[in-house]
């Protein structure tokens, strides 16, 4: 891969030697013998040290594998569980796909914008809690679906979702109970 004025591009900075999270980055890319597909792997294992993807490590993650940076910003892109930006301490991803926003999934996020003062895909001012939305998660018999802190959740309403979120955000719980289904639904 070329860098310097020719290409565009700047050659990606040098992991820093002390700090722990590259180390494990870089032991994934060891592992998987810097082989191109295993870019997932390495994404994953780069958002869980750090948090999110920033440009950096996207340039260093396509310089390692020699890859293309528009191609490992595309795959970054095109899956909801990778984020560009610093997430909030706790997420909220709605899916929007046709069954869940049907049975309710566009007033729950407009329930949770207004609670919150912000909008889908992005941060409380206090990093709290973030919004995201996704296209479609795959659980539509439980629609709308949810992921709240990792945890699945169906059948909610804004009503139970800004209950479920406001408890999360003042510390008041600890873990997020996944939605019983209701009964004869």
């Amino acid at each position: 891969m070329l860098y310097g004025k020719q290409s565009g591009m700047e050659k990606p900075p040098a992991p820093p030697v002390d700090d722990p999270r590259f180390k494990l980055v870089e032991r994934t890319l060891k592992r998987s013998q810097h082989q191109q597909d295993a870019l997932i792997e390495v994404l994953h294992t780069a958002q869980e040290a750090f948090g999110y993807l920033d440009e950096s490590m996207l340039m260093y993650i396509a310089h390692e594998l020699k890859l293309p940076l528009s191609w490992v910003y595309g795959v970054a892109t095109f899956y909801h569980f990778f984020s560009l930006e610093p997430q909030g301490e706790h997420s909220c991803i709605v899916c929007m796909g046709t069954a869940c926003y049907v049975k309710g999934a566009g007033a729950i996020t407009a329930r949770l914008e207004q609670e919150f003062g912000i909008k889908a895909g992005e941060t409380t001012p206090d990093g709290k809690f973030s919004l995201l939305t996704a296209r479609c998660l795959g659980s539509c018999g439980l629609a709308p679906v949810l992921i709240l802190d990792g945890k699945v959740l169906g059948r909610e309403t804004p009503e139970s979702m800004v209950e479920k979120v406001k408890a999360l955000v003042n510390g008041e719980a600890e873990a997020v109970p996944a939605a019983a289904p209701k009964a004869g639904g």
